[in-house]
């Protein structure tokens, strides 16, 4: 899978009832990660992060929390070499730097208490 400047990475998950974070990573692979995209329902945050050479820099927090444990929802992901930006299932949007500045990133991976429902890339 390519995810290339430009195009929108439109995902659909559930949340567990009871989850306490999940994760979406977008980068190169497991040491170099773009935007480390981290809800966390236990601190009711998200926090956004990239990791270069496997050292993370420094956390991005909003305090703001638009998804539920056990809904389903939508958001979207769309970046440019300089900026991601994810539009919440609220219809809010949120930046983060684009820190690898890249304008192609072939590894996505999900961690935590949610299941992909749907992915759609155009």
């Amino acid at each position: 899978m390519s995810f290339k400047e430009g195009m929108e990475f439109k995902i659909r998950l559930k949340p567990k009832d009871d989850a306490d974070s999940f994760s979406i990573n977008f980068g190169h692979d497991s040491d170099n990660i773009a935007l480390h995209f981290n809800p966390r329902f236990n601190e009711n945050v998200i926090v956004c992060n990239s990791m270069s050479g496997g050292s993370w820099g420094d956390e991005h927090r909003e305090a703001t929390l638009p998804f539920s444990r056990g809904e389903e929802c939508k958001f979207h992901v769309n970046f440019t070499m300089e900026h991601f930006f994810i539009k919440l299932p609220d219809g809010s949007t949120i930046s983060f730097p684009n820190r690898l500045g890249d304008v192609k990133y072939k590894d996505f991976n999900i961690f935590g208490d949610a299941r992909i429902v749907g992915i759609r890339i155009k």
